[in-house]
C-alpha cells in the first residue's frame, strides 16, 4: 500500500533532523558519518536530491540519492518506526525513483546493512535485488549488500524496467 504522502525537497533547516535520523536509524554501532555538514553537502549538491516527509523539525522519513551518468545511488533512507508498514517508505521511494528515471538513470543502486533484514526485505518487494555481500563493508565492522534496481532496458539485454 502507498499512501498519499507530501514530499519535498529538503532545506538546509533539515540537515541536524537527518543527520540525527541516519545517526539513530542506519549509523547505529558505527561512527557517526553523515553528520548536519555533510548533509548540508548533499542538499547543496546540483547531483543529488534530498527528500523528505514531513515538516521541518518532524521529519517522518529522508531519502539520500545521487545521480552520475546512466546511474543513481541511493545513499541513505531512512523512515521513523513510528511511520514504518505504513507506506510512507514506499512513497517516497516511489518518488525518488521517478525522479531517477526523469533524470534518465538506467538502474538505482543501494547498499544496507547485511543485519537489516527489514530494510533488505523492503528494497526486495519494492524490486531490487541482492547482488553481493561486502564483508565489513561499514567502518570494518558490519558486513553490507549491495542491491540494484533496473528502470529501463539495457540495449542488448532482456532486462526491462
Amino acid at each position: 500500500m502507498i499512501v498519499d504522502v507530501e514530499i519535498r525537497l529538503a532545506t538546509l533547516a533539515d540537515a541536524a533532523n537527518i543527520a540525527a535520523m541516519s545517526r539513530d536509524y542506519i549509523e547505529h554501532g558505527l561512527p557517526w558519518g553523515w553528520r548536519s555538514e555533510r548533509i548540508a553537502r548533499a542538499i547543496n549538491d546540483p547531483e543529488t536530491n534530498v527528500a523528505v516527509v514531513g515538516p521541518q523539525g518532524a521529519l517522518v522519513a529522508f531519502g539520500i540519492m545521487s545521480y552520475s551518468e546512466d546511474n543513481a545511488h541511493l545513499l541513505l533512507f531512512a523512515v521513523r518506526r513510528a511511520n514504518q508498514r505504513r507506506g510512507v517508505g514506499s512513497a517516497l521511494l516511489e518518488w525518488l525513483e521517478a525522479v531517477a528515471r526523469a533524470a534518465g538513470a538506467q538502474r538505482i543502486c543501494v547498499e544496507a546493512r547485511a543485519d537489516n533484514s527489514a530494510a533488505r526485505n523492503f528494497y526486495c518487494v519494492n524490486g531490487y535485488h541482492e547482488r553481493r555481500l561486502k564483508k565489513a563493508r561499514y567502518s570494518g565492522i558490519v558486513d553490507g549488500v549491495y542491491l540494484e534496481k533496473w528502470l529501463r532496458s539495457v540495449p542488448g539485454s532482456a532486462l526491462k524496467g
